[in-house]
């Protein structure tokens, strides 16, 4: 029998304008850019040099206009949110410092002045912004309350004498820390602090602060150190800043969401500090959401580098005496290709997500209920997303040997440039907190924002026994009904509707679960905080379940959109590759919970391994797809078209 694999009918090209969707214009225009930048300028030059050259490819695309689709056309932009994530996540096939210094200073620093401003600051910032002549910084992130963000010390007090804000760092803790573009070449920071009128703390806002003159030197009151060496991106600038009471004018306020008058009043049209402060942070969300797709976009770069190794490397003979490839083993198979499908995957599910931010960048009208379903998802799919990656690189750097150990084959690079990636825009840890607060609280547009002890409160009153308990369980309940094995058969298995009704099973289920254990701890007497903290583990279960739900259903849904016949038959085995293997790697608990019997299990690993098979047959194709120029990837063993390793002469 033949070891090699069954031929293919899949046109890469075909799939790739599936993959581009409807910003493929876009995508290749970045693609091109990315190959005629010379990204090998980078290697073996000093920290200091790879700044310069970092923040001059960011000029360069800055005034090229090619960073600039998100902001509004008034300024040079092209008011294309949807586009400019689609370009921020092709730019992540290059240089990961590129992407992060364009990051922070058209998605954070102007991001935060497009959206927490008024028209006065955009008129004085944004087209700065998009040319680069004022490099900017995001400075929340405080040394002691890095994640906490709504409980940071530094303070903005406003002195009415002289109608303006005064900076402070009250305490070394509280100085801003592993602030972007700060070390070298940031001119202005908008800073977040604490805000006080008339001795009245009104919680966090933000307040555009120049921190440098035009000459480089630090502004008054304000000192400045550079982060130092890093584990990757050293072609960013981190750096770490303290104000000594620095003096800025009262307009220097960003207001959208709040203001104060000459006589120092404050305003605001959303009373609710609580839900002003989220509400703020809910207008930032475009930043979580393109760390999520730059996550997907290093997958596909690691995934092209191990399959293309995998389909050229021969490793030991058979009894015909052919020599194997790499491909053809199932531990190898194992290894890369449920990881190719899960990036399909994630794929799908950040184009749904982008769909859904766009719409709510568009509209005014978008409900509280539908922004904070927004949230939640950007939240949940950016901690799956950058965790993917960082097992994707390190799986696909063992599976490449030695060979994947060489820094010219770019997994040293990826591994450290893109581990920062589950910490960044958020702690993933924390964000899935954010998404199991989100989930037990599933109505609180009845209620408001919540601390975790206001949720626990929340979740052993009547309210939510009647809310959330009884509609919960009546859903568990159906899905139950629909989903009792009926038998051990591969057809069964392959049948979408049950394959998606098993995530959402167990979706709910471990929802419902975590609910009644919050209740029941909170009916015995405990503590609602040490009962939050006990059930922590539980509520990131819950989390996950439902984000690995909510992906799998775009896949499919997004699947189901395909016209091209070769193409759709592709990649419907390639989701059922997905939802299989994602219920496979938690059998356990279906068998535990009685969703899989002993022999049913069996069925689904057998059937993972035959859809294994018949990836295996498209996994050029596949990682072809993501048409990632080989200037752009250079990686010697995963370039498309490698040159000999001994020319004729």
């Amino acid at each position: 029998m033949s070891i090699a694999a069954s031929p293919t009918t899949l046109d890469a090209d075909a799939l790739r304008r599936w993959l581009d969707g409807e910003h493929r214009q876009i995508r290749e225009q970045v693609r091109e850019r990315l190959s005629g930048m010379d990204l090998a300028q980078a290697d073996g030059i000093t920290r200091a040099e790879y700044r310069e050259l970092v923040l001059r490819w960011a000029t360069e695309l800055g005034r090229e206009g090619q960073t600039a689709l998100g902001f509004p056309r008034k300024y040079g932009g092209e008011a294309n949110v949807a586009g400019s994530i689609a370009s921020f996540e092709t730019l992540a096939h290059g240089d990961l410092s590129l992407l992060v210094k364009c990051g922070v200073q058209f998605g954070l620093f102007g991001g935060a002045i497009l959206q927490l401003g008024t028209e006065r600051h955009h008129d004085e910032y944004l087209r700065a912004v998009i040319d680069v002549s004022i490099p900017g910084c995001f400075a929340m992130s405080e040394s002691a309350h890095g994640s906490d963000v709504q409980n940071v010390h530094t303070t903005a007090t406003y002195d009415a004498t002289t109608q303006e804000f005064v900076v402070h760092t009250p305490h070394d803790g509280a100085h801003k820390e592993w602030i972007g573009n700060a070390a070298d070449h940031g001119r202005v920071a908008v800073v977040f602090a604490q805000l006080i009128t008339d001795d009245t703390a009104h919680g966090v806002h933000a307040l555009v602060v120049p921190i440098r003159d035009e000459t480089g030197a630090p502004a008054p009151g304000v000192r400045i150190e550079d982060c130092g060496d890093k584990m990757g991106l050293q072609g960013v600038d981190n750096g770490r800043l303290w104000f000594d009471r620095v003096r800025v004018p009262r307009a220097a306020l960003l207001d959208r969401f709040a203001s104060v008058s000459e006589d120092g009043t404050y305003s605001s049209p959303i009373e609710n500090p609580d839900r002003r402060f989220f509400t703020m942070l809910g207008t930032l969300v475009q930043g979580r959401v393109s760390v999520g797709g730059a996550a997907i976009s290093v997958s596909k770069n690691a995934l092209t580098i191990a399959v293309r190794h995998g389909l050229r490397r021969r490793q030991f003979t058979a009894p015909s005496g052919e020599e194997i490839l790499l491909l053809d083993y199932r531990t190898h198979q194992r290894r890369l290709l449920p990881l190719l499908a899960r990036t399909y995957a994630l794929h799908a599910a950040q184009e749904q997500l982008v769909v859904a931010l766009d719409h709510a960048f568009g509209d005014d009208d978008v409900g509280d209920l539908a922004r904070r379903e927004l949230e939640s998802h950007a939240a949940g799919l950016k901690a799956l997303s950058t965790w993917h990656a960082t097992a994707t690189v390190q799986a696909c750097r063992e599976a490449c040997g030695g060979l994947g150990y060489l820094a010219e084959n770019r997994f040293a690079a990826l591994k450290a440039d893109s581990d920062v990636f589950t910490t960044f825009e958020g702690d993933n840890t924390v964000l899935l907190q954010l998404v199991g607060k989100s989930l037990l609280t599933g109505y609180k547009h009845q209620f408001g924002d919540l601390d975790p002890l206001g949720m626990v409160g929340f979740v052993a009153s009547q309210v939510f026994h009647d809310v959330v308990e009884k509609t919960a369980v009546r859903q568990v309940v159906q899905t139950l009904a629909d989903v009792v094995p009926r038998g051990d058969d591969d057809s069964e298995l392959l049948d979408r509707e049950e394959q998606l009704l098993l995530l959402r099973y167990r979706a709910e289920h471990v929802l419902a679960s975590v609910a009644r254990r919050l209740k029941r701890g909170i009916d015995d007497g405990h503590d609602a905080f040490e009962v939050f903290r006990a059930c922590q583990d539980h509520v990131l279960a819950a989390a996950t379940a439902y984000i690995q739900s909510v992906i799998g259903e775009a896949f499919a849904a997004r699947v189901a959109t395909c016209e091209d016949t070769d193409v759709e038959l592709a990649l419907d085995r390639l989701c059922d590759l997905h939802l299989l293997h994602t219920i496979e790697s938690d059998r356990a608990w279906y068998m535990e919970h009685g969703r899989l019997s002993p022999s049913r299990s069996k069925t689904l690993t057998r059937t993972v391994n035959r859809l294994l098979n018949e990836v295996r047959a498209d996994a050029g194709q596949l990682v072809d797809a993501f048409a990632i120029p080989d200037t752009v990837l250079r990686a010697p063993i995963g370039v498309k078209d490698p040159q000999p390793a001994h020319p004729t002469v």
